[in-house]
């Protein structure tokens, strides 16, 4: 706490001396501003509140650099320990996860890319590809699952009005980084294409950490009718990275760049290749109703050689989303529904690493084969009406039945452990208000959000289908409020929330790699997030831009029983208490920009028990670029940033409840990289 005061006072003062000291002649009105809901266009229906991350935060960071942007949104940690390895928490919610994201629901202009338990991968998507992010917090996104996390809405960059364009962005920096992304754009009236390359490869900061990634996108939108058009979206990644993995609290001390030793011998990595393909078809029926109909398929091949086995794995998804929208009289209404169904099989072999004379992994004789069916439909609607004026009321509904089918291939006699599991259809309504300020408005919510169990939750240590899991549920509370003072100048964002969870999914550690799950108690979820942006002019030619996203997390266990240990009261763990993020952009017109950016995470409680802690950091970040045209058709972009400018030891993740085998020390931590320095040009061609 001693280290987080300063900071808030520093940034406080920061906004405070630059809004009295500009004159009120040299302020112009904003052009955007990051941090407000509505700011900006959103997908999120009806009076739903969302936080939307536009290109303007993306381009404060290095480019392969995803989590510091989306750190920027308060209430909302991703811990990365790699490229991709990555686990984004909302609230807290998926802060149990061992590794990767769930409990959230993901979509990729407006196709979902979450798998049938929950799992979504961030790191499928190249950052340079992504216009927006959107992310609506907590389970009051109706129309897009009511998941206890929320929302993640990815949105490719849009063409070009009536402009054709060849853009090449290419980017080196430490530890051999070399990134280039090369995209082809054409709009036109009725026609609009995106089509795009992107190439990656570092040795990364740590042992065994090299990564190399290919990926394709192709989108484009078309004209079918007067009142039809038509939209085709496809992206193929590519990648290979070796995983140094975790660490313990002595090899994070003395060299942070360390592998794990097991990791580290079996030079240990996952090959991905991922395919999305969607068709979405959009039809205005009349003026004030128009329906949106997506087909889409994914495909997941997934080779990772582990110091304890190897694992083989695919995905087979697809499935079906329908959405119609309109108005009637005042009221404005949503309705549709969404299938989706994959078919995950797996298996796992020997790892004869030990015997390979240092080559690393070896394939060996089979251990298990095994093959899932999982379904998920999902009904949903809203309805917003004016109830006075400036007030508007929102009911939303979100009916969902999933569904599991478990079938154990690898021995088909008297011990083939094949089991299903029907969850129950749960109904998780929604109630919204919204009232309209002069300069702003404040809102509160109330819904019901659930998480399903990850694969391994639904599975007992025998390997057939646990009978007794139960969905997570949770009614959230929220109040917050959004101000535009000082002439839209400053813009403030307050939010107080409140959420309960029951049947809390819990991961328990059986072996070096083996997860179970089960329902272990009550959480609740509350605290405060604050964002602060405000914009003026310095000079009529120099525009300084400071802001700051606060976020205080007041978790804690209400009802958690292990065994002999009674962890009720306890804060919950993989949780930081307080967030800040904070910065300052500078611009000048002659196309000179500048942006400084901060960090700071709290401690972290590492075990249920709370008996060990991570530290808490501060990460201070710096860019400079400058923009000019060379012709009417040829512009050039530079830019050179320095990344931990003050070399801070610090934990970019941790995993929890670490178990040390053999007498070992139990290992938490994933270290970020050092100091580390890159730079960019970017060519822009317009026809």
């Amino acid at each position: 706490m001693t280290k987080l005061l300063p900071i808030v006072a520093f940034g406080l003062m920061g906004l405070l001396t630059h809004a009295q000291a500009t004159p009120k002649d040299t302020i112009t009105q904003l052009d955007e501003i990051v941090l407000i809901h509505n700011a900006i266009p959103k997908k999120a229906t009806g009076i739903t509140t969302s936080s939307k991350i536009d290109g303007q935060t993306f381009e404060r960071f290095n480019p392969t650099d995803i989590p510091s942007a989306i750190n920027q949104i308060s209430g909302v940690y991703l811990l990365s320990g790699a490229i991709n390895t990555n686990r984004i928490t909302v609230r807290g919610i998926g802060a149990r996860t061992p590794y990767g994201t769930n409990k959230l629901r993901m979509y990729f202009n407006g196709i979902p890319v979450t798998n049938g338990t929950g799992a979504s991968t961030i790191e499928a998507f190249d950052f340079e590809n992504l216009g927006a992010i959107e992310i609506i917090k907590g389970p009051k996104g109706t129309a897009y699952g009511a998941n206890l996390g929320g929302a993640f809405l990815l949105d490719t960059k849009a063409s070009v009005e009536d402009r054709s364009q060849l853009i090449n962005s290419f980017s080196v920096g430490s530890y051999n980084m070399l990134k280039d992304n090369l995209t082809f754009s054409h709009s036109e009236d009725g026609f609009n294409l995106s089509l795009s390359y992107n190439h990656l490869e570092t040795d990364g900061y740590r042992q065994n950490s090299q990564f190399v990634r290919d990926g394709f996108l192709l989108n484009t939108q078309f004209r079918t009718g007067q009142n039809s058009s038509l939209s085709i979206l496809m992206n193929y990644i590519d990648y290979t990275a070796h995983i140094p993995s975790s660490i313990n609290q002595t090899y994070f001390d003395e060299d942070p760049t360390r592998a794990a030793s097991n990791w580290l011998a079996a030079q240990g990595y996952e090959a991905n290749k991922y395919i999305l393909t969607g068709l979405s078809h959009t039809y205005r029926f009349f003026e004030h109703l128009q329906n949106t109909t997506s087909i889409f398929y994914t495909y997941l091949d997934h080779y990772e050689p582990r110091p304890f086995d190897i694992l083989n794995e695919y995905t087979n998804g697809f499935g079906i989303r329908s959405s119609f929208a309109g108005e009637w009289e005042k009221a404005q209404f949503t309705f549709g529904g969404e299938l989706y169904k994959d078919e995950y099989q797996w298996g796992t072999f020997e790892n004869l690493y030990q015997e390979n004379d240092g080559n690393g992994s070896l394939l060996g004789d089979p251990l298990s084969n095994n093959k899932e069916f999982r379904r998920q439909f999902t009904l949903f609607g809203t309805f917003t009406y004016p109830v006075i004026e400036n007030l508007t009321a929102q009911l939303g509904l979100n009916l969902n039945k999933t569904f599991y089918d478990f079938r154990d291939l690898f021995d088909q006699g008297d011990g083939n452990a094949s089991a299903e599991r029907d969850f129950d259809a749960i109904l998780l309504p929604n109630l919204g208000i919204d009232y309209q300020l002069e300069n702003g408005k404040i809102y509160a919510n109330i819904s019901r959000g659930f998480s399903n169990p990850s694969l391994e939750e639904t599975l007992t240590p025998g390997g057939i289908i646990n009978p007794d899991i139960a969905q997570e549920t949770g009614v959230n509370y929220e109040l917050g409020s959004e101000w535009l003072p000082f002439g839209k100048r400053l813009s403030v964002n307050v939010m107080l929330y409140r959420m309960n969870v029951e049947n809390l999914l819990v991961a328990e550690r059986v072996g070096e790699d083996q997860y179970i799950g089960r329902n272990a108690g009550k959480t609740r979820h509350q605290g405060v997030e604050l964002d602060l942006q405000y914009r003026g002019k310095l000079l009529q030619t120099l525009t300084l831009t400071p802001y700051l996203s606060y976020t205080l997390n007041d978790h804690s266990f209400v009802d958690f029983v292990d065994g002999d240990n009674d962890y009720s009261g306890n804060p919950l763990t993989g949780v930081p208490k307080h967030l800040i993020s904070s910065g300052l952009d500078v611009q000048h017109t002659s196309g000179l920009h500048l942006n400084l950016t901060h960090q700071f995470v709290d401690e972290i409680p590492l075990t249920d028990a709370n008996s060990a802690y991570s530290d808490s950091f501060n990460v201070f970040n710096a860019k400079i670029g400058y923009q000019t045209s060379i012709s009417q058709h040829i512009h050039l972009g530079l830019n050179a940033g320095i990344n931990n400018v003050f070399d801070e030891n610090y934990a970019q993740s941790v995993l929890i409840n670490a178990v040390g085998f053999g007498g070992a020390e139990p290992r938490y931590f994933y270290p970020g990289n050092g100091r580390n320095y890159y730079g960019s040009m970017g060519l822009k061609y317009q026809f």
